[in-house]
């Protein structure tokens, strides 16, 4: 964790968290700080690689992107190489939104975006074409409780 937030720094990132579109006078408005105080900060949080540029949030399913499933991945390949052609390869199917390497009783736990069960098909087609895979479970999820949270500061 960057060593030099302070509580303005966390509001600030709050705020961000809730509207990235805010200009930086309101921003600065909410925050209680001078437009030239808060730009400082910002650019402070910048070039510490805290604040990483800003992004939309989306609401998937007014996108069409009616079903989410988490893909949990054994596998009995733990070499560099294997791992390298794994990651790129999953990282080049545009459906795959989250990636992570877990531990316990899988290795890999993908979360999946996507239209419907056939759309899903073809993800997973694609996802065993070219790596070998030991196991391939597939959660579907039934109901959104809380998507994309902000990051608790």
């Amino acid at each position: 964790m960057w060593r030099n937030i302070d509580q303005i720094d966390r509001v600030i990132l709050n705020q961000l968290q809730q509207d990235a579109g805010l200009s930086q006078r309101e921003l600065a408005e909410r925050v209680g700080l001078s437009q030239n105080a808060c730009w400082r900060r910002l650019g402070a949080l910048r070039e510490a690689g805290v604040l990483q540029g800003a992004a939309a949030r989306l609401d998937r399913r007014k996108l069409g992107l009616d079903l989410v499933v988490f893909v949990m991945i054994r596998t009995r390949h733990h070499s560099a190489d294997w791992l390298r052609a794994f990651r790129r390869h999953v990282l080049t199917i545009p459906e795959v939104v989250d990636f992570h390497r877990i531990g316990g009783d899988y290795d890999y736990q993908l979360k999946v975006v996507t239209e419907d069960m056939a759309s899903y098909d073809r993800v997973y087609q694609r996802l065993i074409e070219r790596v070998e895979l030991d196991s391939v479970t597939s959660y579907f999820a039934m109901e959104a409780i809380a998507e994309n949270r902000p990051l608790p500061l």
